[in-house]
């Protein structure tokens, strides 16, 4: 049984079908499919159960799997180290942000790490979905969830606040919501929930509340819905760090303080998956992402848009 065979039970392994893994392999599927018999031979065992849809390993199967994930490991990390010996520190990484608060927070960061690795490939995805992370199309993503998957290793970055706000112009105008009934009959403006209602959750003392409500002014984009705010088109329900600097010069009121209130998720987490190995550059970028993260901590509570209940996705 030599490397190439352990790699290709890997890569079938994890891509979930010979289809997938054919394709990541640049082979045929009869090629991955025929490899793949002469290894179950060569092993005396079944490697794998087949199904019309997918592949799952074996007992004697897994262990394989474990067995040649570690060795590919241990060679990407003997290339890393050959490569980067006399060298500053290169490599890619691939990162997946959500939209509002990779722009509107994690940009600056993101070019304040570029300009400290200039040799680092940064690629960035504003996105929202988990599912690249799990099928290896990314290395680190940040989202917001009320529990991380099990599957991925998750590293706190702080806790999410929301905020029902309006402009001074509004406020003059309509007043602030006073109560949690008010508010759901104000114009509200949002962000976007796809798949299910707006439902926001309050909590106050030991009480929680859920109200669905009705936006007039639905979005996906951070940006979008600030300007609408501070427009005076009515009463935004957004991450806090989208007005925060408005609150701070006066230009936009906060109502229902007393309250902690969410839509999606209570915690912003760094995710990765437990069997990548980590390059130097990966292991930069996280360690960054996470200092910026609690020094931001220190100052203000991050606040986000995005969480995955459960496996479903959000915005």
């Amino acid at each position: 049984m030599d490397l190439s065979a352990l790699t290709l039970l890997v890569e079938i392994i994890e891509a979930g079908n010979l289809s997938q893994a054919a394709r990541k392999l640049n082979m045929t599927r009869a090629n991955v499919s025929y490899h793949l018999n002469q290894l179950e031979k060569a092993a005396g065992v079944q490697l794998l159960r087949r199904t019309t849809r997918r592949v799952e390993p074996t007992e004697v199967g897994l262990r394989l799997y474990q067995h040649g994930l570690s060795i590919q490991n241990e060679l990407l990390a003997a290339r890393e180290m050959v490569a980067n010996l006399g060298r500053s520190l290169h490599g890619r990484v691939r990162v997946a942000v959500p939209s509002g608060y990779g722009q509107m927070v994690m940009a600056d960061w993101l070019i304040e790490f570029k300009r400290l690795y200039p040799g680092i490939v940064l690629h960035v995805h504003f996105q929202h979905r988990l599912d690249d992370l799990l099928s290896d199309e990314v290395d680190v993503a940040i989202r917001v969830l009320n529990e991380p998957p099990q599957a991925l290793v998750a590293r706190e970055m702080g806790a999410v606040r929301y905020i029902a706000c309006a402009s001074q112009d509004y406020a003059s105008r309509h007043g602030l919501p006073k109560t949690l009934q008010e508010l759901r009959s104000a114009p509200l403006i949002t962000p976007i929930v796809y798949g299910r209602e707006t439902r926001m959750s309050a909590y106050r003392g030991g009480e929680r509340h859920e109200i669905v409500l009705e936006p007039t002014l639905i979005s996906e984009n951070y940006p979008f819905m600030r300007q609408a705010i501070l427009a005076g088109l009515g009463v935004g329900f957004v991450p806090q760090y989208v007005v925060q600097d408005a609150v701070e010069r006066g230009e936009v009121l906060t109502a229902l303080d007393d309250y902690r209130l969410s839509i999606f998720g209570s915690q912003l987490y760094l995710l990765y998956t437990p069997h990548r190995h980590q390059t130097r550059a990966m292991r930069a970028f996280i360690d960054f992402v996470l200092e910026r993260a609690r020094a931001g901590a220190s100052t203000r509570e991050p606040s986000e848009e995005t969480s995955l209940p459960s496996s479903s996705l959000a915005p």
